[in-house]
């Protein structure tokens, strides 16, 4: 499914859209799965931390996995009795997770040796992805389902280019591939 960059870009573009679209049509819903999705990650992690406390054979990282568990678990429950407060704590990690992938696609954007088109794709998405981390970092308050709006909108935009990129990957592979083949 994923043997090159083009059908991988494809792939994540096509499941970018569709997030974005649901996100932009059903906000709420959308806030409310991402508290429900922490959530059961927290219990899953909760039970893992416990199992791996009981298969050390050293006290010290039974206590610390226990520690662990024990945090987790009541991450997993404070997300479902206040999913207000989860929802604006998942808000502040969306900010941080949108300001560092958007400084480092930029950042690739300006070390590759890929065209000019393809730079500036790579470029102007972490510009977008920068400017929502900034935007949600500054004003956190703006709420979760204003969020799960911008972030359905973004990720519209951010499945587009990467479908932009994988049209673009495709053709140089194309190309590449016929070059190699009449040089042979």
């Amino acid at each position: 499914m994923f043997r090159s960059v083009s059908s991988s870009l494809l792939w994540r573009g096509l499941l970018a859209i569709a997030v974005g679209i649901v996100s932009v049509a059903w906000p709420g819903i959308t806030v409310g799965a991402f508290v429900i999705l922490f959530a059961v990650y927290a219990f899953l992690a909760a039970g893992t931390d416990v199992a791996r406390a009981f298969s050390s054979d050293r006290a010290g990282p039974v206590a610390g996995y226990l520690l662990l568990g024990l945090l987790s678990l009541a991450a997993g429950v404070v997300a479902l009795a206040w999913p207000e407060i989860t929802a604006y704590a998942l808000t502040i990690w969306v900010a941080a997770w949108a300001l560092v992938t958007g400084i480092v696609e930029v950042g690739l954007a300006f070390g590759r040796g890929e065209p000019a088109g393809q730079r500036a794709m790579w470029a102007l998405t972490g510009l977008v992805s920068v400017a929502l981390g900034v935007v949600l970092a500054y004003r956190p308050d703006i709420g979760a389902l204003t969020l799960a709006t911008v972030f359905g909108l973004f990720s519209i935009f951010y499945g587009t280019s990467a479908l932009v990129l994988a049209g673009q990957a495709r053709r140089v592979g194309n190309t590449a591939g016929r070059l190699t083949h009449s040089a042979a």
